[in-house]
């Protein structure tokens, strides 16, 4: 039999190339999804904190704040994969429009409610179809770029360049949001969120060329399978709910203590700290020719997350918490690119969209239970509670991570068994 990735290789001339952003950003009909994907998820990291600060604002509790946060996150969690897995069946196009267009009539409306002082049963409400309509676009692009790169040494640059455009959004958005949310209404955040997520995903949803095929004949019961039967794929999820109970913890944390000190501002700036520094060690990351498994470089780099995350809830002035929180960044990326490389290798193509969706999601369970957590901390304790979250949330990961990694290698033969997904599908390991 001849070996998947020899066959692949031959296919794909950037196969042999040496992975770089420059060959990268080269590859044809890359530009024409990256800049409105680009547009279409920068509103993803503004969501949250705009929840947050909108209902501090009209209730004056962060436990509050943080429930319908978390109530939007939850949602987000819950719906996603069911997301992904429409769209691995029926295309992108087709589940993204409708999405858009609820995601912002449902955000508009949540928005009212908390500046009418609605009862918070109906905020709650509210959030529920705003998590579930959250655009998936990130694992739409990386679903894209799978199909362009197919089995590439460059899949791992791309899985950085994803992470470091996840990070840009991450700097970008929450400064906006807080920017537009204290020096122009508490509303204006949620308000811009809902119309970047409806101009941006339109935008998105319109480069019908670059979208994955929709698997079609005798195979497609195998191919559509669900994503979550694969013992790696719930391995990682459980190891991405840690890395959302950094991001929860941080954004609630971070404005509790930016209030206490009387300098609410800061808050996005010590966020985009945090995010900056995620995003320019995701530059790193895809940058080096990793020699190393990716099991091993998962297991190393979120024992790193786990020791940098436990020092923040001693931080007690601003100099001392941007740079923890820039080491935090640090750590986040190599976790998170070496996760979502690893989907490529264990997840066959037909439900990779979902699997991307499973760990998005999984990012946004743990946030939204972190953001639940960290606001009755900090309602309840010292500023600076809810940063114990964070610690808790990846030292449990770790420890469930390194118990479960054999799970995330690949099975003998060049490829990964996946019981129940496309096991006659045979997958190149990266």
């Amino acid at each position: 039999m001849v070996s998947t990735v020899t066959s692949k290789a031959s296919e794909n001339p950037t196969a042999s190339a040496r992975p770089g952003y420059g060959r990268l950003l080269r590859t044809r009909g890359a530009w024409t999804f990256l800049l409105p994907g680009f547009a279409a998820r920068q509103p993803f990291a503004m969501l949250t904190i705009s929840i947050v600060l909108l209902v501090q604002h009209t209730t004056g509790s962060y436990g509050a704040a943080g429930a319908a946060a978390a109530v939007t996150g939850v949602s987000m969690a819950l719906f996603a994969p069911y997301s992904g897995r429409l769209a691995d069946r029926y295309g992108q196009r087709a589940v993204l429009v409708p999405g858009v267009l609820l995601h912002a009539v449902s955000g508009l409306t949540l928005t009212a409610l908390a500046l009418l002082d609605a009862p918070l049963w109906a905020v709650f409400a509210a959030a529920v179809p705003t998590g579930a309509s959250v655009p998936q676009v990130g694992p739409m692009v990386r679903a894209r770029w799978g199909v362009k790169l197919k089995d590439s040494p460059l899949m791992t640059t791309a899985a950085a360049f994803e992470s470091v455009t996840d990070e840009l959004t991450f700097v970008v958005g929450p400064l906006l949001a807080t920017a537009l949310c204290t020096a122009v209404d508490p509303a204006a955040g949620l308000v811009t969120e809902a119309t970047l997520t409806l101009v941006g995903g339109l935008l998105f949803a319109a480069q019908k060329g670059t979208q994955p095929s929709v698997a079609t004949g005798g195979h497609a019961r195998v191919e559509h399978a669900s994503a979550l039967r694969v013992p790696g794929v719930r391995v990682l999820i459980v190891t991405f709910l840690g890395i959302g109970t950094v991001f929860g913890g941080m954004q609630v944390s971070l404005a509790a203590f930016t209030e206490s000190i009387g300098e609410p501002g800061l808050n996005g700036v010590l966020y985009g700290v945090f995010a900056a520094g995620n995003m320019l060690s995701g530059v790193v990351c895809g940058a080096i020719a990793w020699k190393a498994a990716p099991q091993r470089r998962l297991v190393i780099g979120y024992a790193a997350l786990a020791l940098a995350a436990s020092g923040l809830w001693a931080a007690h002035s601003v100099p001392v918490l941007a740079g923890l929180g820039l080491l935090v960044g640090m750590c986040i990326a190599p976790a998170l690119i070496t996760g979502y490389t690893l989907v490529d290798s264990l997840v066959p193509a037909g439900a990779r969209t979902e699997a991307f969706t499973w760990l998005t999601g999984a990012v946004a369970l743990g946030q939204a239970a972190a953001v639940t957590v960290a606001g009755q901390l900090e309602d309840r304790f010292w500023s600076g509670a809810g940063f114990l979250v964070p610690t808790g949330g990846t030292v449990l990961a770790l420890a469930t991570l390194l118990a479960l990694r054999s799970r995330l290698a690949a099975r003998a033969g060049g490829r990964t068994v996946a019981r129940g997904v496309g096991h006659r599908v045979p997958v190149a390991v990266d």
